[in-house]
């Protein structure tokens, strides 16, 4: 069959769900066939949903993956709840001793209802889409299952859902408005201070400045996993800060392909990509492929990166708004080259900690604790958008890889790289601490 490349053609040949090779390979049952489809629906839905920048398709990435963790160990006795583990989320609803459920109809209907509302932002295509998706499964899973265990399977499976929705709406990200910038914002004064980097007018407040204060899942308190100041700003060279404006520059003006290579396979720009999260849940799927995991198995990994990416999206966000510091283009124009071009284009928002290191270390420290010191893999998210496939010797590796991109696209300074990388492996640790196997 061949791949969809989007949510509009995914939409034309819906009935086919064609995969993209990021989520290729045979299924061990029909609950991995619900899971991989549903998320080829969604990495495809956040590349073409506005606003799901990246801080909020991690929000979208964590809540939808503890429904499917949930809905799955419901009828699995072999993994526990996360119930009470997260200090947010109460018990949820239990199955009816002495009845029926049908597995796959359960996740399935809770699928549906967790993309339903943490994508309910998409256009009419998106929501055509993810309709046709549900029912042309529900025909699948539903084929020879008795009217009763249907109806109570489908039903569960929605109040599973419903149960973690609810508890989500109080976190602090559950509203986006003006696609996250805020419709008033006042500017710092000083000279290291962040000051927007192009001339789109929404774009002239600095993205989700308030995301930092949201609720973390896993994470003790919203304080957790802290950073210390980045450098002292200093325009004077010899200084530390002017060193590592200069590294940016000087690394800028003699790109080998390699780097530009790099560079652009962890861009993951937002309506271009599904996002950095979405790229490491892109990798997952691979992996899961590739070695025919079991779906409990799927969704233990899926939930542990889905918490891993949204709490070092909050503590990364935490820490940029603290800090407010000045992106490299503009230091650089100012300081050293007026005419400077970065290879990449500057996001809108404060520069330290990188994203890209946060998130990427929080991954690298979950999924290595998942599969073990030197797993290999081979990472294809972007074979449909014209990037060869990338060979990594184990998760770490490709965090650094992801980390260093930023510095090769003239986007972050050294500091903001490395630090960020050390922030993920701490909420990396924390996540590492959830008890998901009996």
């Amino acid at each position: 069959m061949k791949i969809f490349k989007g949510v509009y053609v995914a939409l034309a040949v819906v009935a086919c769900l064609g995969g993209a090779p990021a989520l290729a390979g045979p299924a061990q049952d029909d609950r991995s066939e619900v899971l991989a489809n549903w998320y080829r629906m969604i990495l495809e839905l956040v590349r073409h949903t506005p606003t799901q920048t990246p801080p909020v398709a991690s929000r979208s990435f964590a809540y939808t993956a503890i429904i499917a963790y949930e809905a799955t160990a419901s009828g699995a006795p072999e993994l526990q709840t996360l119930a009470g583990q997260l200090v947010w989320l109460d018990p949820l609803p239990v199955r009816e001793a002495g009845v029926d459920y049908a597995d796959d109809v359960v996740l399935n209907a809770a699928m549906a209802r967790a993309v339903d509302v943490y994508f309910a932002n998409t256009g009419p295509t998106g929501q055509r889409a993810k309709a046709a998706l549900y029912k042309q499964l529900e025909g699948k899973v539903g084929a020879g299952v008795a009217a009763d265990v249907l109806a109570r399977s489908a039903a569960y499976g929605t109040a599973v859902a419903d149960h973690v929705i609810a508890a989500s709406e109080d976190d602090g990200g559950a509203v986006i408005e003006n696609m996250g910038f805020p419709m008033t914002h006042t500017l710092g004064g000083e000279p290291q201070d962040w000051v927007p980097t192009n001339l789109i007018r929404l774009q002239q407040a600095p993205l989700l400045p308030a995301w930092g204060t949201n609720r973390p899942m896993v994470l003790p308190s919203g304080e957790a996993c802290p950073l210390p100041p980045p450098p002292a700003y200093s325009e004077e060279p010899g200084s530390e800060f002017h060193a590592q404006a200069m590294e940016v520059y000087e690394t800028s003006r003699a790109l080998t392909d390699e780097q530009k290579r790099i560079a652009r396979f962890w861009s993951d720009d937002p309506m271009l990509s599904p996002t950095p999260p979405g790229h490491w849940v892109a990798i997952l799927f691979q992996i899961a492929a590739r070695d025919q995991r079991p779906v409990e198995a799927q969704v233990d990994a899926l939930v542990r990166l889905g918490i891993a990416v949204s709490d070092g999206f909050i503590v990364n966000w935490r820490d940029k708004y603290r800090y407010d510091l000045l992106r490299p283009i503009t230091y650089i124009r100012r300081v050293i080259d007026p005419a400077w071009e970065p290879l990449l284009n500057t996001p809108p928002f404060p520069e330290y900690p990188s994203g890209h290191s946060t998130q990427s270390g929080a991954v690298a420290q979950v999924l290595t604790a998942v599969f073990g010191e030197g797993f290999a893999f081979t990472d294809s998210t972007h074979v449909d958008d014209g990037l060869a496939p990338r060979d990594f010797p184990d998760f770490w590796t490709a965090a650094r890889e992801a980390g260093i991109s930023r510095l090769y696209g003239g986007i972050h300074f050294r500091a903001a790289i490395d630090l960020g990388l050390e922030q993920g492996a701490c909420v990396g640790d924390f996540v590492n601490g959830l008890k998901t196997w009996k």
